[in-house]
């Protein structure tokens, strides 16, 4: 069972090249590049998610920070409302190994159904120097065919 533990994040970092756009070196005296990736919402068509964060080839463990922008790059239907999971801890739509000590980077999508607006939180999770790495983009619903699809409970 242990050897498991090994496989999974490797098999998780192997699925993510494809993911890949862009790549910013540091310098030449650094092991660690700036990679940018892009995805998809996959219930969320419309919405597609670029997130920066910094990978130390030669080290075991990534930096946790990370930044993400998410914007609508779709048509919004209420049916793909209806579709994603409405509760306040949402759903991860994204996972990327950062160490092989079980630290990840991922990306979470909560609906705000008061504001009317998906949240996506890119976070590490492994706390580091007293804090859990983060950070969120949103994007409102205003405009599309999925506005006032959903109505806050009163």
């Amino acid at each position: 069972m242990r050897p498991l533990y090994f496989v999974i994040p490797l098999l998780m970092l192997v699925g993510c090249d494809n993911n890949e756009v862009g790549d910013v070196s540091l310098g030449v005296f650094t092991t660690k590049d700036i990679k940018l990736d892009a995805f998809t919402d996959p219930v969320v068509t419309g919405v597609t998610c670029h997130v920066s964060s910094i990978e130390a080839n030669l080290d075991f463990s990534d930096p946790s920070d990370s930044a993400i922008a998410c914007r609508q790059t779709g048509p919004i239907t209420a049916g793909m409302i209806a579709q994603i999971d409405k509760g306040k801890d949402g759903e991860v739509l994204f996972s990327k190994s950062k160490s092989i000590f079980f630290k990840s980077m991922k990306i979470r999508r909560i609906l705000d159904v008061e504001h009317q607006t998906l949240m996506y939180v890119s976070y590490s999770t492994k706390e580091t120097s007293g804090s859990f790495k983060h950070s969120l983009s949103t994007v409102p619903l205003w405009g599309t065919e999925a506005y006032n699809a959903i109505k806050p409970e009163s």
